[in-house]
């Protein structure tokens, strides 16, 4: 499962066999009615059972790079015999779904938005990832430890974080920063966040907002003691919204920003699960 601005993990962990079957035969039936001979990129969304087709283009993708490197099979080369008239099984495969690899690889989006002025860190439709890193290991856990670590993202260091979240996303990141402060973590937040989790038995100091007297939000950010903001943006946001102003003194002062809830349990879970030691996986020989 791949999209340009999200983790992508092969081989996917939470697809039945049933819904495996109705992507091959969906891919099948697409490629068959487009004449397609080479390469197809098919963007589906599964739902429970349900797999929904959103895009389908007879071409390659950056996807492609990501596949051949982590199942070993060339596939360009492959694609190319194809198309000068060579069959999958002259080549020396079968069609239909590769066996799984007996380990777990996870790709990771680098973004650049500390060296693009005025940029906003919130993801939106359209891809804002500047390039991808790659974690390999036997387990889930360690190689999405390694795919974090890959992008950049090097925690803890002083164990003191800022939440600040939508209303809609107050009660999902109650277990998140739960979590986090399970891990030594001192929390800081406006005066909402705060709020709901205080409420629920998390301890977390109000800060005071951009528009107030110091000491406030951003001389927090630019006091260099912050490893971690978890900032979740309010639909039509603009630039004029503390929000951004705190994600863009974030970026610029080498902090860690989160916009996606998703994301920050990933990254917890990659905390939780840290190896003493990291396995070393040669992509050479997968």
């Amino acid at each position: 499962m791949h999209s340009g601005d999200s983790i992508s993990i092969y081989p996917a962990q939470s697809i039945s066999e049933a819904v495996k079957e109705k992507l091959v035969e969906y891919t099948r039936r697409l490629s068959k009615a487009l004449h397609v001979k080479g390469m197809i990129n098919i963007q589906f969304i599964v739902s429970g059972e349900e797999v929904y087709v959103i895009e389908v283009n007879p071409r390659s993708s950056r996807t492609v790079p990501y596949i051949s490197k982590v199942t070993g099979i060339p596939i360009v080369p492959l694609a190319t015999q194809v198309i000068c008239g060579h069959t999958i099984k002259e080549l020396g495969y079968e069609p239909g779904l590769m066996r799984e690899a007996d380990y777990i690889a996870v790709k990771m989006p680098v973004f650049s938005f500390e060296k693009i002025r005025g940029a906003d860190v919130s993801l939106g439709p359209e891809m804002k990832s500047t390039g991808e890193c790659l974690g390999i290991a036997k387990t889930f856990n360690e190689a999405l430890y390694k795919a974090f670590a890959g992008a950049g993202i090097k925690l803890p260091r002083h164990k003191n974080m800022i939440i600040t979240v939508k209303d809609s996303d107050k009660e999902e990141i109650i277990d998140i920063a739960r979590r986090f402060q399970a891990q030594g973590y001192k929390i800081f937040s406006t005066s909402g966040t705060a709020r709901a989790l205080n409420s629920h038995g998390i301890k977390a100091f109000m800060v005071r907002k951009l528009e107030q007297e110091s000491p406030n939000l951003l001389d927090l950010i630019l006091g260099h003691e912050i490893d971690l903001v978890i900032d979740t943006p309010t639909q039509g946001a603009d630039r004029s919204r503390d929000g951004f102003v705190i994600r863009r003194n974030a970026i610029e002062t080498g902090v860690t920003v989160l916009t996606s809830l998703d994301t920050a349990a990933a990254l917890v879970t990659s905390m939780e699960n840290k190896a003493k030691e990291l396995t070393l996986i040669d992509i050479a020989r997968i």
